[in-house]
């Protein structure tokens, strides 16, 4: 099996943990303990979200980190099927790392007294916090990831003995352990913060909604709209897959839930694997940009920038479209180009049917909208949408024991009074409301197996939450490195005096920089990595704020597609049996949008709805967003021809040529490239059109095959 983490051949348990679909736990006594242990950590999860505990922020990161510790190394050795004496040391490893969150917990006021003053012991279990960390991120996701932060910590130590401007004044051992292993600038950093509150809520919250049958809703919905399409069954994939965006943050566990139906859809239509597998793999990425979730890398972003999450959705909104809107171009092409036809219609669901019967699993999704939008925090909206989830789940059971249709309606009615009375009540009113249906659940036909799978869904969810944790924790380090050595002022004086030449030549270097640190490690410490390092310098060449992290953001992304690791195209390379290699290939000319969106935004804010730029300064900031989203649109839709080879018809080679071209003048904001990037479309438009008008166009109704 190959190892989404790192695109190699490595353990069969870390793939299996990306994957959402492995199923459950090992079905041994060992199997159902590490179960229960992963209900334990949501409900706890779940409890500090809500406050029914309160522990401080401290206390409460390290037993997000104690869990993620103590589930990752059994597991995997679990479902690796190592030899008892492995699982022995495994589950003392595991125990170990709880042990340090105990040893926060109880010594917490006394820590805060002694703080740069550690005692023996306080090194002892920090250097058994730092060990058990690296130790389960190189199980889980193999050994980039922990190597580069090994670097980044044998720096602190050793870095100086390095040359100018490399070397720093030098640091004790016990100065190192203490700030790496104890406060919020280590492993229980910004990253880990985040990861123990809205990110592990927001997995729980997708985890119920694909439960109650939101993927489901997703597929029905794509096929009943485009199914019946040319090359519908690409465009399936690529609505389906924006839509799980919504709920999901994870591009990996998008390619294995969607892709499992998508991919082998794709090529029973004609698509090549590898073409079927780049389209799944790009759509699947893009769910990170796609608001109102958008992943985990923008919860860190809020909080690193100190803005509200709905400033990020706000910028996010514009690009997400432009890129879901290339990728539906890109399959659109492809299917006219081998004349790929439709999915027979009355083989295919229909929308509104499939709306009429699963529109209530859109109230939380849009319930969550409307409180990030409103000011509420994250965590707060997290919370609520997950809360109204289970109330969906839980009463369904509830409300199909009913003994009439009007019994069923007036539950109904009641548990919508009360889902929206926390609005004047807060949410205590709906954790009630929960805990009296999974009492009445107890009681009606099918309501054990409804409580059942919510079970499972806490657990399902906090194995789907161990590689997301685990990296939170371990890329703590780097960051702590930087606070405590000051080594990213250096990085950030070169790119800026770069920029001063040429702020070109710096977007590309800090794009560069991104691509090769995505190389095996994923999107949220690849963000964090590079915004350290990079943000600053960008905002000092004069990018915005928001803009500058948007920038390393998208292309974090786009390092999951990009050889030669490219983690969602080996994730989607067993589904559509092909090589990973080729399906990256296939997924870069695809992402096209991805690539040119960052550059414009830089150029232009506009197109991340901010101020600034000497478009918005000339002609006012809407008609600004107006030209800018006309000029992508354009650029993306000539670079998709020019990549395909087909338009209308099939493009000569000068053709695309004189497409690529037009699309570069229009990506590069310099006097009069607008001008002759508009020229030289507009004559490869009429000339193409004028070439192409008495060609017959195929009918798009029919089965492919």
């Amino acid at each position: 099996m190959t190892s989404a983490a790192t695109g190699r051949p490595a353990d069969e348990a870390a793939a299996a943990i990306h994957d959402p679909t492995h199923g459950s736990f090992p079905l041994t006594r060992e199997g159902k303990v590490l179960f229960w242990i992963a209900v334990a950590f949501s409900v706890y999860q779940l409890a500090s979200a809500a406050h029914i505990i309160n522990l401080p922020s401290q206390v409460v990161r390290a037993f997000h980190v104690g869990f993620l510790v103590l589930l990752t190394f059994p597991l995997v050795a679990a479902m690796t099927g190592k030899p008892l004496p492995v699982r022995i040391l495994a589950w003392a490893l595991g125990i170990l790392g709880m042990s340090v969150a105990f040893y926060q917990w109880w010594e917490y006021v006394p820590l805060i007294q002694r703080t740069g003053f550690p005692l023996t012991r306080d090194i002892v279990f920090g250097v058994i916090a730092l060990a058990t960390v690296f130790a389960a991120a190189w199980v889980i996701m193999g050994p980039a990831l922990p190597i580069i932060s090994g670097l980044f910590l044998a720096y602190c130590f050793f870095g100086q003995h390095l040359p100018r401007p490399l070397n720093h004044r030098g640091y004790w051992f016990d100065q190192v352990i203490d700030h790496m292993a104890y406060g919020t600038e280590g492993i229980y950093g910004i990253p880990i913060y985040v990861s123990a509150t809205y990110i592990f809520l927001f997995i729980l919250f997708g985890s119920f909604l694909e439960r109650a049958g939101m993927i489901k809703l997703f597929t029905d919905v794509s096929l009943g709209l485009v199914g019946h399409a040319r090359g519908g069954a690409a465009k399936v994939a690529v609505i389906s897959s924006g839509l799980m965006g919504t709920i999901s943050g994870s591009g990996v566990a998008n390619v294995v839930t969607t892709g499992q139906f998508t991919i082998p859809l794709m090529k029973r239509f004609g698509y090549r694997p590898a073409f079927a597998g780049g389209v799944e793999a790009t759509a699947s990425m893009g769910g990170q940009i796609m608001p109102p979730v958008m992943g985990a890398v923008a919860f860190i972003m809020a909080e690193t920038l100190g803005i509200e999450y709905y400033e990020v959705v706000k910028a996010a909104i514009i690009p997400a479209m432009l890129y879901f809107g290339s990728a539906f171009w890109m399959v659109h092409l492809e299917a006219g180009k081998r004349n790929l036809l439709g999915l027979p219609r009355n083989e295919l669901p229909s929308a509104l049917r499939a709306i009429r019967e699963g529109w209530y699993l859109i109230l939380p999704l849009a319930a969550l909208v409307y409180l990030l939008f409103s000011g509420y925090t994250p965590l707060y909206a997290g919370t609520v949408g997950l809360a109204l989830t289970a109330l969906l789940v839980l009463g369904g059971t509830v409300a199909l024991g009913a003994s009439s249709i009007v019994l069923r309606y007036m539950f109904w009615i009641v548990l919508g009074i009360v889902a929206a009375s926390f609005f004047r009540f807060g949410i205590n009113v709906v954790l009630a409301a929960a805990a009296v249906l999974i009492v009445a659940n107890l009681f009606v036909a099918g309501g054990r197996d409804t409580l059942a799978a919510c079970r499972d869904a806490l657990a399902e969810g906090a194995k789907t939450a161990l590689p997301v944790g685990v990296a939170c924790a371990v890329v703590g380090i780097i960051i702590g490195t930087m606070t405590l050595t000051g080594i990213a002022n250096t990085f950030g004086q070169y790119i800026v005096s770069v920029g001063q030449t040429s702020l070109l030549l710096s977007l590309i270097l800090t794009m560069i920089v991104c691509l090769i640190l995505g190389m095996g490690i994923p999107t949220i410490p690849n963000y964090i990595i590079t915004s350290t390092i990079a943000g600053p310098a960008l905002l000092a060449l004069g990018v915005p704020l928001l803009v500058s992290h948007m920038f390393v953001f998208y292309f974090g992304i786009l390092a999951d597609l990009t050889p030669p690791v490219a983690l969602a195209c080996f994730a989607a390379a067993p589904i559509a049996r092909e090589a990973g290699l080729k399906i990256a290939m296939q997924a870069i000319k695809i992402a096209a949008a991805g690539f040119v969106i960052p550059f414009m935004a830089v150029y232009t804010p506009a197109l991340m709805l901010q101020d600034g730029g000497a478009l918005t300064e000339a002609i006012g900031f809407w008609p600004a967003v107006v030209y800018i989203v006309f000029k992508a649109s354009l650029s993306i839709m000539l670079w998709g021809a020019a990549v395909i080879g087909y338009l209308r018809g099939h493009l000569a080679f000068w053709e695309r040529i004189v497409a690529t071209v037009a699309a570069f003048m229009l990506i590069m904001a310099m006097p009069i490239t607008d001008e002759v990037g508009f020229a030289m479309a507009a004559a490869f438009l009429g000339w193409h059109w004028w070439r192409t008008r008495e060609t017959p166009q195929a009918p798009a109704s029919q089965a492919g095959g």
